[in-house]
């Protein structure tokens, strides 16, 4: 098998990984691009010793690492508003420890696997993790709806939603539900299943939302490969079915950090 059929089914999931570290579907692809592109100019330096899957995080790691300094130093045109807002809080919130939760929450990596990705021991990932819950938890809140017609699955979020401090607005189970749920109580951030009760797309319920005003969405779904090709616009932001409490928790932690509107916790 070649060493790009061994990455092929990887790719997705770095796209996931990449949209949420970078808060952008278009800036996060662009470094798995150029990851890709390493790999393609010097295959020869692709670790051969690891496992394909983690081989291709550490080259994204550290495409990203250097690339993200140079750019956090460039004195290039002043950043848009979001982009602003957005770097004041990467200020406060120490990079390795945005990636070493994403890397353990949202991509599954043992606390092993993540030093070896960002170059850190055991005992540094653990901090690092901790830090990073501690401070994003204290950092914001809103107002969540919640798109998705499977009772279980729905009372699971509003449980874990609750926990972190937000509030619910409303639990919709169809596309015209979710749409008339948030113009009638604007949401913070829509967290949204792909298929609804009656056949509709949870993919259009949030176009609809989005017509009128903007705001942060996390997509629910059992098949994330289908919404992260990269290929045409596709969500920022995805959870994958079944998933863990701490997926989630994740996920609305570092939607929320890009948000503009996100009110702090502590303010």
């Amino acid at each position: 098998m070649s060493l790009g059929q061994q990455l092929a089914p990887h790719l997705p999931f770095l796209r996931r990984y990449a949209r949420a570290l970078t808060g952008s579907q278009g800036e996060g692809d662009r470094y798995v691009r150029a990851s890709l592109e390493a790999i393609v100019a010097a295959p020869e330096e692709f670790p051969r010793d690891i496992e394909p899957r983690l081989g291709l995080y550490r080259t994204f790691q550290a495409i990203w690492q250097t690339t993200h300094l140079e750019e956090s130093d460039s004195g290039e045109d002043q950043p848009s508003e979001p982009e602003a807002i957005a770097r004041k809080r990467l200020a406060r919130l120490a990079p390795l420890s945005r990636q070493a939760l994403l890397l353990t929450a949202m991509e599954g990596f043992s606390i092993e696997d993540t030093g070896y990705l960002i170059g850190k021991d055991s005992n540094d990932v653990s901090g690092l993790v901790a830090d990073a819950i501690s401070e994003i938890e204290s950092q914001t809140r809103t107002r969540v709806l919640v798109i998705e017609d499977e009772p279980l699955i729905a009372m699971d979020l509003e449980t874990i939603v609750r926990d972190m401090g937000h509030e619910v607005t409303g639990v919709a189970v169809t596309r015209d539900e979710a749409v008339a749920l948030a113009m009638e109580e604007r949401p913070g951030l829509v967290l949204a299943d792909i298929q609804l009760a009656d056949d509709s797309s949870g993919i259009d319920a949030v176009k609809d939302i989005l017509a009128e005003f903007s705001v942060p969405v996390i997509f629910i779904t059992a098949f994330p490969e289908r919404l992260l090709t990269g290929e045409r616009p596709e969500p920022t932001f995805l959870i994958t079915k079944p998933f863990q409490r701490e997926t989630v928790k994740t996920t609305i932690a570092q939607a929320l950090f890009f948000d503009q509107a996100t009110v702090p916790a502590n303010g």
